[in-house]
């Protein structure tokens, strides 16, 4: 059923962040979104609502309150054990109609991308993708969402005036978590299943891990990155040298994954993943704005190229001009293996 949000806006109140669930665990993308979304809710003078869909969640809310919900909104049944999106787009749906929020964030990771496009057909609402910005007019009221557009080039600020709930997925790793305040408390709010959130469309029979082809760079502290400049796969070796170094991992720019030198999963940027590591060294990277999107949040960037007049360079904390199969080689020369 589609429901009409073309309504008056004053029935629509509060901020909703949608919880990424991955095995029993509420996933660090959430917390992240909550982080945001009480800015949010603090300019609209709303509550901030978190909603999850899983089994044997509900002991979690606690931690929901201390990083910044006022409302834990769960569905908590064996039969969310595993994710199917027709099943929870349904049922993510519905718990809109009844409670007509005003606004949506999900991440924009693979199960938010498969699921709130989904839920934006079903309540007739627009969604802006892959956001990297979230505020509100003060004017309007509106929800200001932030993204990259034309491939990068630009950065759009999109609006959805007519219609409500307004809806986002943003990127993982670009918001910050609030300090969870432990004195913070909640309000809980149990829902049941119906019978008419399943779609039967499909089951899940069995969930394996990747182990083989995957670098962990989301949860790196240390990320050491190579672009165009590193002539081939052997540049990435040396990095990989270095990193091994400093415990950290090896990201690469689209240009070196195009080329071939490096597999697809270390990509960094727009089309690849989005990192917030503590230290990113920049190697022969240029920095286009498709990269940028993809790093520009890390706390401390260390740029490496023999032109100093890059996007990259300009942008790092410290930007070293040279030559850097001379400098990484004298790096990984000076850090005592561990």
């Amino acid at each position: 059923m589609i429901a009409d949000t073309s309504t008056d806006r004053a029935d629509y109140h509060n901020v909703w962040v949608v919880a990424e669930v991955l095995s029993g665990e509420i996933q660090k993308v959430t917390y992240e979104l909550l982080g945001a979304a009480r800015a949010l809710a603090d300019a609209r003078g709303s509550e901030l609502w978190c909603v999850v869909l899983g089994r044997d969640i509900q002991g979690q809310a606690d931690r929901l309150f201390h990083g910044g919900a006022d409302v834990a909104l769960i569905v908590d049944d064996p039969a969310l054990e595993n994710f199917v999106d027709e099943d929870q787009a349904a049922i993510l749906s519905r718990l809109i109609r009844t409670h007509k929020p005003e606004i949506v964030l999900c991440g924009a990771t693979t199960r938010g991308r498969a699921l709130i496009p989904r839920v934006a057909v079903m309540t007739n609402c627009g969604l802006t993708a892959d956001c990297t910005g979230l505020s509100i007019d003060p004017e309007t009221g509106d929800l200001l969402q932030t993204r990259p557009a034309f491939g990068g080039n630009i950065m759009a600020t999109i609006r959805c005036s007519n219609h409500r709930p307004q809806m986002a997925t943003v990127r993982p790793r670009v918001m910050n978590e609030l300090t969870p305040d432990p004195s913070r408390k909640g309000r809980l709010i149990v829902e049941t299943l119906q019978q008419s959130d399943f779609t039967n469309l499909k089951t899940v029979l069995e969930l394996f891990k990747d182990t083989e082809n995957s670098v962990n760079l989301s949860d790196a502290r240390f990320i050491i990155a190579g672009g165009r400049g590193l002539r081939g796969p052997e540049g990435f070796k040396m990095l990989k040298g270095l990193a091994e170094r400093v415990n950290g991992a090896v990201g690469a720019s689209r240009a070196a994954v195009d080329s071939g030198w490096v597999p697809y999963y270390h990509q960094v940027g727009q089309t690849g993943q989005t990192v917030q590591s503590s230290v990113y060294f920049a190697c022969g990277i240029s920095g286009q704005i498709q990269h940028l999107v993809g790093m520009q949040s890390c706390d401390f960037i260390v740029a490496i190229d023999k032109n100093p007049e890059t996007p990259m360079m300009r942008l790092a904390d410290v930007a070293v001009v040279g030559d850097l199969f001379e400098i990484i080689p004298e790096l990984i020369r000076s850090i005592p293996q561990t």
